[in-house]
């Protein structure tokens, strides 16, 4: 049994496709499904088109995330006089992959609870949680010229019960995941004039993208199992993580059981079964949180930060 004591006022168990939910007929994947006539954009049909603009999380501006993207350098040769100058594609691939790297090493993983705290703050204190530092790899992706722009997921609180296999009473029942993508242009075309841009989950970037590695990537056998000290952030460099029961995005040697025939057969990274509901994309995270809240409402937050903000990962 998980909390759901712990959720902020006003939010509901199942945000998208209430009316399956009543009707008793709701299921994670019917709640995706219901939810892809706003997974392109918010409620009432605008396409979220992401920015490269700082916003109050993503505060790349201040001296602490500026310092990370000058260590990061310019994205390879020939270097760009200014590092933060739009790069090409395959460059801005490279620059997040590093950026990524150095995250996982440099700030230590934590079950922190404060989604909104700004990047600054994060690196400030060298620690943060999996949206923590995802929001770190947006900030830098922006503070290179790359717009982002987050999907929003209520995933169900089992899936955190083998991190807190003796707290599973106080897991809320539902945690709001920001999801990152990132627009990237393709590659130039044999006429020479550059593709449209495209949008790819933070999952595709850092995986299946993997500079070098072709369209799959170069995952390592298994899935993630959300135990140990691996945290999703840090698996997200091996294996591809889906949450729409793609299978054809998982690793062909996963150890998952799913149906699928294709080289990427199996269900070791499909995570679609704890998706709630899907609640869209949004131009920010700050957007999302402004729109849905937290995972926890402010009070909870107030308690549950000073111990879990320095919990490190089993």
């Amino acid at each position: 049994m998980t909390s759901s004591l712990l959720r902020p006022r006003g939010r509901t168990r199942a945000t998208a496709g209430a009316e399956g939910a009543e009707s008793g007929t709701m299921t994670a994947g019917m709640a995706v499904g219901l939810a892809v006539g706003v997974s392109g954009g918010v409620r009432g049909g605008a396409v979220p088109e992401g920015s490269t603009a700082p916003t109050r999380i993503l505060d790349w501006r201040d001296p602490r995330v500026a310092a990370l993207v000058r260590e990061l350098g310019p994205a390879g040769p020939p270097a760009p006089l200014d590092p933060l100058a739009p790069l090409d594609p395959a460059r801005q691939i490279e620059v997040l992959h590093r950026a990524h790297a150095w995250i996982s090493g440099a700030v230590r993983p934590v079950y922190s609870v404060q989604d909104e705290r700004p990047v600054s703050q994060v690196l400030r204190r060298g620690r943060g949680s999996c949206s923590q530092r995802l929001a770190v790899l947006e900030a830098v992706a922006r503070a290179y010229g790359v717009p982002t722009r987050v999907r929003g997921l209520l995933v169900d609180g089992t899936f955190w019960y083998p991190r807190f296999p003796r707290l599973r009473r106080i897991v809320p029942d539902q945690v709001l995941l920001a999801w990152p993508e990132f627009r990237l242009g393709s590659p130039a075309g044999s006429e020479g004039a550059p593709a449209p841009a495209s949008w790819l989950t933070v999952s595709q970037l850092l995986d299946g993208m993997r500079p070098g590695d072709g369209a799959q990537g170069g995952a390592q056998a298994g899935g993630f199992t959300n135990a140990g000290s691996e945290t999703l952030f840090e698996a997200l460099s091996r294996t591809a993580i889906d949450w729409d029961a793609a299978p054809a995005l998982c690793p062909s040697s996963g150890t998952g059981t799913g149906t699928g025939t294709g080289p990427g057969a199996g269900a070791a990274c499909d995570l679609s079964a704890y998706v709630l509901a899907d609640l869209g994309h949004h131009d920010s995270r700050d957007e999302l949180f402004a729109r849905h809240g937290q995972t926890l409402c402010g009070l909870a937050r107030l308690v549950a930060e000073p111990v879990l903000g320095r919990r490190g990962a089993a």
